[in-house]
């Protein structure tokens, strides 16, 4: 699912997206794409997180959140009773990857630096509300300092983000040590993948 306001004018979250695009087996849905006025259509959203295994959310860091859409979408989607609450047990056992950019280097996101919490710390929202729905919630997948990045740079992200993509859902992410990371990708991404025995 992704959640970019001006996907059009995004150079980092566009080949993000675009490295994907060609996966068998995985749902692309832009959000700002189907409701460009935030008319968020319930049911077709509950039906797409049913038929789910993991639900990955890729969005610019917007004043340490996400986009509006996705706070429209969360309010009207994960619904008392269907997501979370009595009888809300819908997502129950399915994996939630957050996927972000940053116009900040990692430098900058720590008590000492200039953003003053950790990007754990500014998620809490979102791994809160995930782990209230029964979800595993994994360590983010973060791309700091996208602004004048490398083509070079780029391309090490999209590759990696293609490779934790796939394993996802291959089931062949190692996610109990994935969950050691602050982030999912500060290292090298091939350590947490299983090798297929086929």
């Amino acid at each position: 699912m992704l959640a970019h306001p001006a996907y059009e004018k995004s150079r980092i979250n566009r080949r993000l997206w675009g490295a994907l695009q060609d996966l068998a087996g995985v749902t692309f849905h832009d959000l700002y794409e189907a409701y460009p006025e935030f008319d968020i259509d319930i049911s077709r959203e509950q039906a797409l997180l049913t038929a789910a295994d993991a639900v990955v959310l890729q969005h610019p860091f917007f004043w340490y959140s996400t986009p509006a859409l996705v706070k429209q979408w969360e309010d009207l989607v994960l619904e008392h009773g269907w997501a979370y609450g009595g009888g809300g047990n819908a997502l129950q056992g399915k994996s939630f990857l957050s996927v972000i950019t940053t116009g900040g280097g990692q430098d900058a996101y720590h008590a000492e630096g200039h953003n003053r919490f950790s990007i754990r710390e500014l998620l809490a929202p979102i791994e809160q509300t995930v782990r209230l729905c029964g979800m595993r919630y994994l360590s983010p997948f973060v791309v700091f300092g996208s602004h004048g990045m490398s083509d070079d740079a780029i391309a090490r992200h999209e590759g990696d983000y293609r490779r934790v993509i796939e394993a996802l859902r291959d089931g062949t992410l190692d996610l109990d040590a994935a969950d050691q990371r602050p982030h999912l990708n500060d290292a090298d991404v091939g350590s947490l993948i299983a090798v297929s025995e086929t």
